[in-house]
C-alpha cells in the first residue's frame, strides 16, 4: 500500500494547466463486443486495447487521414470510407466531427463509434511554434499511476527457502505517460512491476527499478521524413506475413473489415507485453510524392532458458510471460540478444499501394528446439531472412489484397482477399491463405486459424447484410487444413468455423444481438494402445446480450453465454450469465456486475470481457462453478485528476485451492484490488 502513496505524490509533481480531452471517452467494453465476434484466449486482447488506446491518444485528423489509416479503424465499411474522401474533395475540409452527419451512410451510431478516435483541427490549431515548445505546452497529455494487490497470500509468498518462493512484493505496480500532437509528434513511457517482483536498481541486469521499461519518441511530418519513432516501435505491413507485430483481429474481429490488414507502418509499442516490442529506430522516408522508403533496426534482449551441451550453447523457446519473480524465471530474464533488421519500399498513388518487404532476425545463440514428430521442420539456427512483396488495390467497389513471401531457407507462403459492397445493404469478403510449414514468421500476425502463419491452407468467406437501421446480420464460414502435423494434433487434419450473428440496434442508448459459433478442430486422443489418434472436436457457443441506457445516469447491461463441447469422451456443457449496473452521479461512476458460472470442465471455460480502471482492461476465464463480482468507483476531482477503484472476488464453490505451483491460494476464494489516480494536463 506504501506504493500506492509515494505514486500518488508523484503525480503531483507533474500537475500542470491544461484542457480535458473534448472527446468522448474510450468505451472498450462496446467496441469489444461490436468488432470482436467471440471472446477467445486465441484472440490478443492486449493488442487490440492498446491499439485503440494509440488511436485515443493519437486521433486521426479527418481533414488530412488516408484511406488505409481510416480502415485501421475498422469501424467503417469501404462505402463509407469512400463516400468521407469524396465529400472533403468535393467540398474542401471538414469544419468540425459534427459534419460527419451529413455524409452519406453515416447514421447517428457510426458518428458516436467514430467520436473518440477522431477530430477536426480548427487553423488556431496549427503548428504556430517550435517543436520544443509544442513539445513542452502540448496539453493532450496524461499520467496513470496503478497499484494491484491479491489479499490472499499465494504459494510462492509462502514457501521459506524454496526455489519457487517469490522474491519480490506482493505489490503490482504500473505507471506511464504519454504527450500527443496529432501529425506532430508523441512520446512517453510506461513502467511496470509484476506481483512477486523485486523492485531494485541493478544496471547490469538491465533492472532500473522497475521490471519492466518501455519509451518511446515519434516524429511525423518533418520534411522528408513521414514517420520516426525511437526506442520501442511496432510494425504492420502488408497483410502481416513478414511484418505484423502489431495488433490484429484474425477471425475473432468484425467479419469484413477485419480480415484485411492496413499498411499503416512503425507505431510506438507501449504495451507491457514484454516480448512484443521492438527496440531502436524506425523510419519512413519520403523519396517522392509516391515512393516512400522504410528502414529499421532493434537490438534487444529476450528471455530464453539456455543449454548447454560440451562448451555449445543454444536455446530451445523465447519466453512470453513477462514474469520474474523466482529464481528460475530470474535466471532466464533477458538472457538472449536479437537483432531484427529490414526496409520496406512503398509504392502509393492512387487507389494502389504495393512494396516489398525484406527482414532479417539474427541471434546470439542458435534456436534448436528439442525433436518430437510435430516440429521436424521448425527453424533452427542463428539466421533467418523473410522478403515478400503485397499489394492493396481498389477497383471501383471492390478492395483487392494480396501479399506473398518467402522464407529464404524455407517455403513461401500466400494471402490474399477481397471485401466489396453490392449495395448499401450487403457487404462481402473473401480470403484465401496458403502457408508452408517451412515458413518463418517471427513477427508475423497475418490471418490464422494456428497461433503461427505457418503449415495451413483455408478459405474464409464473411457477409454482412443491414435490413434496416435496426436490423443487421453477419457471419463468415472458414474451412482450414493442415497439411502437417501440429501440436496436439500428430496427423495431417483438417477443421472448420462457422458464425452467426444478429444485431439489433434501435437506438444509440440500446442494442442487441444473438450470436451462434460452431467450430470443428482436430486433436489428439489417447487410445488404449498408448498411441495418438486424432479424433474431431466439435465447440458450439451461443450468446444472447442486451445493452441498455435508461437514462443519462444508468446503464445496464445482461449476457447469456452458454458452450458445449463434443469429443470421442462425450458431451460437456458450461454456461455464464451475468448483470452490469453502471450508475454516474455528478462527480461519481459506479459499476458493478454479479456473475455466476458453472462449467464441466476446462473446455468450456467461459472468457468474458470485464469493466475495468480506466487504460485497464479484465478478461478472465470462468471456468468451474462459482460466483464472481466485482465493483468499480471512479471520483473526478476535477478537469485534471481522478481516482478510481476496482474490487473483485471470485467465489468457487467446487474446490478448496485455487490455480497451482507457486501461483496456487488455498481456500476457495480469490479477492483482487486495483486502485489507480490519472492525471490529464
Amino acid at each position: 500500500m506504501r506504493w500506492f502513496v509515494v505514486i500518488i505524490l508523484l503525480q503531483q509533481c507533474f500537475c500542470s494547466a491544461g484542457q480535458e480531452f473534448p472527446r468522448t471517452e474510450m468505451d472498450l467494453a462496446r467496441i469489444t463486443d461490436d468488432l470482436v465476434a467471440f471472446q477467445d484466449e486465441d484472440i490478443p486482447y492486449d493488442e487490440i486495447y492498446e491499439n485503440y488506446l494509440q488511436l485515443f491518444s493519437n486521433p486521426l485528423n479527418l481533414n488530412k487521414a488516408t484511406a488505409e489509416q481510416l480502415r485501421h479503424l475498422n469501424l467503417l465499411t469501404e462505402s463509407q470510407i469512400a463516400n468521407l474522401l469524396t465529400h472533403i474533395r468535393e467540398n474542401g475540409k471538414l469544419l468540425s466531427v459534427y459534419e460527419l452527419q451529413a455524409i452519406d451512410e453515416f447514421d447517428l451510431l457510426t458518428f458516436h463509434r467514430l467520436m473518440p478516435f477522431v477530430r477536426v483541427f480548427s487553423p488556431e490549431n496549427e503548428l504556430n511554434s517550435d517543436l520544443l515548445n509544442r513539445m513542452y505546452t502540448e496539453q493532450n497529455t496524461y499520467f496513470v499511476s496503478r497499484y494491484e494487490r491479491t489479499l490472499e497470500r499465494s504459494r510462492g509468498f509462502g514457501e521459506p527457502e524454496s526455489y519457487n518462493r517469490f522474491v519480490g512484493g506482493r505489490d503490482k505496480i504500473y505507471l506511464r505517460l504519454r504527450s500527443t500532437r496529432a501529425n506532430d509528434f508523441s512520446y512517453g513511457f510506461t513502467m511496470e512491476k509484476d506481483a512477486g517482483e523485486p523492485f531494485g536498481w541493478e544496471p547490469q541486469k538491465n533492472t532500473f527499478g522497475f521490471d519492466y521499461l518501455s519509451y518511446f519518441l515519434q516524429l511525423v511530418n518533418k520534411k522528408g521524413i513521414a514517420n520516426l519513432v525511437l526506442g520501442d516501435f511496432q510494425f504492420q505491413f502488408g497483410q502481416g506475413l513478414v511484418l505484423g507485430n502489431s495488433y490484429g483481429f484474425g477471425k475473432g474481429g468484425e467479419t469484413i473489415t477485419a480480415i484485411r490488414k492496413t499498411n499503416t507502418g512503425f507505431s510506438p509499442y507501449t504495451s507491457v507485453n514484454e516480448s512484443g516490442g521492438m527496440r531502436g529506430f524506425a523510419a519512413t522516408l519520403r523519396l517522392h510524392p509516391h515512393i516512400f522508403v522504410s528502414p529499421f533496426y532493434s537490438n534487444t534482449r529476450r528471455d530464453a532458458p539456455l543449454h548447454y551441451n560440451n562448451g555449445f550453447t543454444f536455446f530451445s523457446s523465447i519466453l512470453s510471460g513477462g514474469m520474474h519473480r523466482n529464481q528460475q524465471e530470474r535466471a532466464n530474464r533477458k538472457t538472449l540478444g536479437e537483432r531484427v533488421f529490414g526496409t520496406v519500399i512503398n509504392y502509393k498513388q492512387a487507389n494502389l499501394d504495393a512494396g516489398v518487404i525484406v527482414q532479417a532476425v539474427e541471434y546470439d545463440f542458435p534456436l534448436l528446439k528439442f525433436p518430437n514428430a510435430y516440429n521436424q521442420f521448425a527453424f533452427r539456427g542463428r539466421h533467418n531472412i523473410n522478403a515478400g512483396i503485397f499489394a492493396n488495390y481498389i477497383w471501383k467497389n471492390i478492395n483487392i489484397f494480396a501479399e506473398s513471401a518467402k522464407s529464404v531457407r524455407g517455403d513461401f507462403a500466400f494471402i490474399g482477399g477481397l471485401l466489396t459492397s453490392l449495395s448499401r445493404e450487403l457487404d462481402l469478403a473473401f480470403l484465401y491463405r496458403n502457408y508452408g510449414k517451412r515458413f518463418y514468421p517471427f513477427y508475423g500476425n497475418a490471418l490464422s486459424e494456428s497461433s503461427a502463419s505457418q503449415n495451413e491452407t483455408g478459405f474464409y468467406w464473411g457477409l454482412k447484410y443491414r435490413f434496416s437501421r435496426k436490423y443487421s446480420l453477419g457471419g463468415y464460414a472458414d474451412l482450414f487444413t493442415f497439411p502437417w502435423l501440429k501440436f496436439r494434433t500428430y496427423a495431417p487434419a483438417r477443421g472448420n468455423e462457422l458464425l452467426i450473428r444478429l444485431n439489433y440496434q434501435p437506438s444509440r442508448k440500446t442494442t442487441a444481438f444473438c450470436q451462434y459459433r460452431r467450430e470443428g478442430k482436430p486433436r489428439n486422443a489417447a487410445t488404449e494402445s498408448m498411441i495418438y489418434a486424432v479424433e474431431r472436436v466439435v465447440k458450439n457457443n451461443l450468446t444472447v446480450n442486451f445493452d441498455y441506457q435508461l437514462s443519462a445516469y444508468l446503464k445496464l447491461k445482461t449476457r447469456a453465454q452458454f458452450s458445449s463441447v463434443e469429443s470421442r469422451d462425450g458431451r460437456s456443457k458450461g454456461m455464464t450469465i451475468f448483470q452490469d449496473v453502471v450508475f454516474t452521479i455528478k462527480k461519481f461512476e459506479f459499476s458493478t456486475r454479479h456473475a455466476l458460472f458453472d462449467t464441466d470442465n476446462f473446455d468450456n471455460r467461459q472468457y468474458v470481457y470485464e469493466r475495468d480502471v480506466w487504460l485497464s482492461y479484465s478478461l478472465p476465464a470462468y471456468e468451474g462453478w462459482g460466483v464472481r463480482n466485482f465493483v468499480i468507483i471512479e471520483y473526478k476531482l476535477n478537469r485534471h485528476i481522478s481516482f478510481s477503484g476496482r474490487y473483485a472476488r471470485t467465489t468457487y464453490k467446487d474446490r478448496d485451492e485455487i490455480g497451482s505451483g507457486p501461483q496456487m491460494i488455498r481456500g476457495n476464494t480469490r479477492n483482487d484490488l486495483k486502485l489507480q489516480g490519472v492525471l490529464k494536463f
